[in-house]
């Protein structure tokens, strides 16, 4: 079987992000971008990645650890410069190469595979990912031929007048021949505007070799924008977030105000489920059936809501398991936690999960109801059928079918305040 390898290019300065770390790692809805590029790839079915890193590699390192193999740029002379490094790791290799790129971090794993998939059924020795836009200008030009393959990439400095004009562009992400491509890259020169190694010069190499390249125009543009700035870094920040969420509506939630919901990547919402504005729910959270969230509720990572839940205002939940019909209506906290089903957790109810040191669990069980302003001091187990009277401190398990009241009585001082 033939290898499938892509390499990821991580090595510019983006010295328009204005940052001390590199650009690459900036996140997108809790996501470094280069971590996105190489998860997608995976999704993808490639599990052989060679990541080309430079400025401030170290910072790639450290949110990649060994997912990848390195390679190093120390100069920094184009895209073509960039993927020679890669050289060396290549050559012994058979098969496709996919070139893709760390600030590039929005591309759907859906269409690697296609477009890995119509490189190998054209057998062609390059394919191109490219896009229909209304307005070109900034990126390289396609130059198809009458049989509608790739002659060449002109870029927008080079381009003629007649080719400015031209409405297909190149994405940057490619998929190649790697024996041909590293053929191709050694043939490479700077002769251009910038003075540095293109590789869109690839194609040209290609065709003057009489191999054949050809395209496939992405379906969704939005997948190959780029971050070269914070602006754009808040754009594509949005367009995911429309993603996600235009996927969960899809699937039977209903979102009241998509603009005002915030839903990271591999979360599971069950159908008829309704989430209302100001909700933020954090990546791995499972949600069942018919609940209710929000509105300005905030799940964070690790809960597991079953059927048939409500999650009110002003709510944050962290690692919790929530049973089925169980109801955690309006300003509490819920951390580290299970809650069995049919439960109602009173307004102002907090697992005090942290002492300072360590984490620890609260057990509350079946068809219990928890009175308002109740506090859980970890790790304390509650039964089933119990009631915990309100404003109690609970620092004791509550056997159940028990009334659990952990107040000091009141007392008052009459005529104090005259005094």
């Amino acid at each position: 079987m033939e290898d499938i390898i892509a390499v990821v290019l991580a090595a510019g300065k983006g010295t328009r992000m204005k940052t001390n770390k590199a650009k690459v790692v900036h996140k997108i809805f809790g996501k470094e971008m280069i971590k996105r590029v190489i998860e997608t790839a995976y999704k993808a079915g490639i599990d052989d990645i060679v990541t080309v890193a430079g400025h401030k590699r170290e910072d790639v390192e450290a949110v990649l650890g060994d997912s990848v193999t390195y390679v190093y740029q120390d100069e920094l002379l184009g895209t073509g410069h960039t993927v020679m490094q890669a050289i060396p790791y290549l050559k012994e290799k058979k098969g496709k190469v996919i070139i893709l790129y760390g600030d590039v971090p929005i591309v759907r794993p859906e269409t690697l595979q296609k477009l890995i998939a119509k490189s190998i059924e054209e057998k062609s020795y390059g394919t191109v990912l490219t896009a229909l836009v209304g307005n070109p200008r900034g990126y390289g030009r396609i130059i198809r031929d009458d049989v509608g393959h790739i002659k060449e990439i002109v870029e927008e400095k080079d381009a003629s007048c007649a080719q400015k004009k031209i409405t297909e562009i190149n994405s940057g992400i490619y998929c190649f021949d790697i024996q041909e491509l590293i053929l191709a890259l050694e043939k490479l020169t700077p002769n251009n505007a910038q003075g540095e190694y293109y590789l869109t010069d690839v194609i040209k190499i290609m065709n003057d070799k009489g191999l054949k390249v050809s395209g496939m125009i992405v379906e969704d543009k939005t997948e190959i924008l780029g971050v070269n700035d914070r602006a754009q870094l808040e754009m594509l920040t949005r367009i995911l977030r429309i993603r996600i969420n235009a996927e969960h509506m899809e699937n039977g939630v209903t979102i009241e105000d998509t603009n005002n919901t915030y839903i990271y990547d591999d979360v599971k919402i069950g159908a008829d489920t309704i989430i209302h504005p100001n909700t933020t729910i954090k990546s791995g959270v499972v949600i069942g059936e018919n609940c209710e969230i929000g509105p300005n509720a905030y799940i964070r990572e690790g809960c597991v809501l079953e059927d048939n839940v409500k999650i009110g205002s002003f709510v944050e939940i962290k690692k919790a398991k929530i049973g089925k019909g169980t109801k955690v209506p309006h300003l509490s906290y819920m951390g580290d936690c299970e809650i069995g089903e049919g439960t109602n957790i009173g307004c102002g109810t907090i697992t005090c999960n942290y002492d300072g040191f360590k984490k620890s669990k609260t057990i509350i069980g079946n068809n219990s109801f928890v009175g308002s302003n109740v506090n859980f001091i970890a790790p304390v187990n509650v039964g089933d059928n119990t009631i915990i009277a309100a404003g109690s401190t609970i620092t004791d398990d509550v056997p159940q079918d028990a009334l659990s009241i952990a107040r000091q009585r009141q007392i008052n001082k009459e005529d104090w305040n005259k005094k």
